[in-house]
């Protein structure tokens, strides 16, 4: 990967740049769009605030990946899978849903000995596909720059950045989070949704084996999801009042494991704190148009997921994929690579892909942090109704390890 570096100001730099795709955001949407497009001839560059050294060895940032066996082939594809430690690898056997005391319980279970997915610490699949792009030299490398300004029209697309310098592009890519600044400037309207919780994750170690089992379990006023790690560790996550979080990112280590034991009523034993903690505000988004004129959306800049499913991960990997086997068809075609066609063509595949789970998910987030009378009724049903139809859960289980098309 060729990258080009430098302070704001720098004489050496070129005012300009021309290429055929700029992309905004070098994180795993924007790295594995450029991987999908290495060897099709395109000058792709990546523009990306961060430092160079934070992409090549991303910090540990809590969170565990569930990744699906598409995504997993996706990752084969960019040549990245193999570069993920299996050490760090750790098998999602089975997924079970809880609603406080009741005591039905949704299983979920995949046929045979194949897993429901993979969990993979985030960090780690980030340094892959670095890795990958690095290795390919498919892509030029902006880095510690942000952009100022997104401009595109019938002729082409303009990036202004922040040290001046500017990009002219066939294509814009934007890639820049949930947040996305590009999408705003595009004049693209998202449907926001704060769930005004927070979300706090951390390794924990725990007394009693967790068999492999992922559960998430929606408690009076909370919500705990175990997910199971390597040995008799599991990666937390709370969601919890923003102020609640604060308290137990600042409680001592101790503090820490005593609470996880209690909110967890013990059923995994004692817990110590096995790592740090990290917290996230808990917003979905979703873009109301993925594309526009020589401008498109991936990763969470198009659909930014609540993790209750933990698809969000698997739709970045889905869709950078989708757009990038559109640009090439388009190429075959003997097509400008952003043809309308081709731009439309991923947007209404991804939002088939996307829409209906994603509103599921928050169906099912707003019903099951809902502790009024009627929403605990009625989350006591869903959770009767599910246990008695296997046809139901059967298709559930299917979603979830998203097993080869689509």
């Amino acid at each position: 990967m060729t990258q080009v570096m430098g302070k704001p100001g720098d004489k050496g730099q070129d005012a300009s740049m021309d290429c055929d795709i700029a992309v905004i955001g070098a994180g795993p949407a924007g790295l594995s769009f450029a991987r999908a497009l290495a060897g099709s001839g395109l000058h792709v560059v990546l523009v990306e605030r961060a430092s160079e050294a934070s992409l090549a060895d991303p910090a540990f940032d809590g969170r565990e990946i569930a990744l699906t066996h598409r995504s997993q082939d996706i990752l084969r594809d960019l040549d990245a899978w193999d570069r993920i430690p299996p050490a760090e690898m750790s098998p999602l056997r089975q997924a079970r849903v809880q609603d406080g005391v009741s005591p039905f319980v949704l299983d979920f279970s995949p046929p045979g000995e194949t897993p429901l997915g993979m969990l993979v610490p985030n960090h780690l699949i980030r340094r892959a596909i670095y890795d990958a792009v690095r290795d390919a030299d498919c892509a030029t490398l902006l880095t510690g720059v942000a952009v100022t300004a997104v401009e595109t029209s019938p002729r082409g697309g303009l990036l202004k950045l922040a040290d001046g310098r500017q990009i002219r592009a066939r294509l814009v890519v934007a890639a820049d989070t949930r947040f996305s600044e590009a999408r705003r400037q595009m004049g693209i309207a998202t449907r926001m949704r704060d769930f005004g919780k927070s979300m706090l994750v951390a390794r924990v170690a725990h007394e009693k084996p967790h068999d492999g089992i992922a559960t998430e379990w929606f408690g009076h006023g909370q919500t705990v999801a175990m997910l199971p790690l390597q040995g008799a560790v599991s990666s937390i996550v709370l969601t919890l009042p923003a102020r609640q979080i604060e308290a137990l990112m600042q409680a001592s280590p101790d503090a820490f494991g005593a609470d996880a034991t209690r909110r967890t009523d013990g059923r995994w034993g004692a817990m110590q704190l096995a790592g740090t903690r990290h917290a996230y505000p808990l917003v979905a988004t979703y873009a109301q148009r993925f594309v526009g004129t020589r401008f498109a959306l991936v990763g969470d800049a198009a659909v930014g997921m609540h993790p209750v499913t933990a698809h969000g991960f698997n739709f970045g990997l889905a869709g950078a994929s989708r757009l990038a086997e559109e640009i090439r068809a388009s190429q075959a075609r003997r097509r400008d690579i952003a043809d309308p066609g081709g731009l439309l063509r991923y947007e209404l595949a991804h939002r088939r892909a996307t829409w209906p789970l994603f509103t599921a998910t928050n169906a099912i987030a707003s019903l099951y942090t809902d502790d009024r009378a009627p929403a605990r009724l009625v989350r006591g049903a869903v959770l009767r109704l599910g246990a008695a139809l296997a046809p139901a859960r059967r298709l559930v289980t299917a979603q979830l390890m998203e097993a080869r098309a689509g």
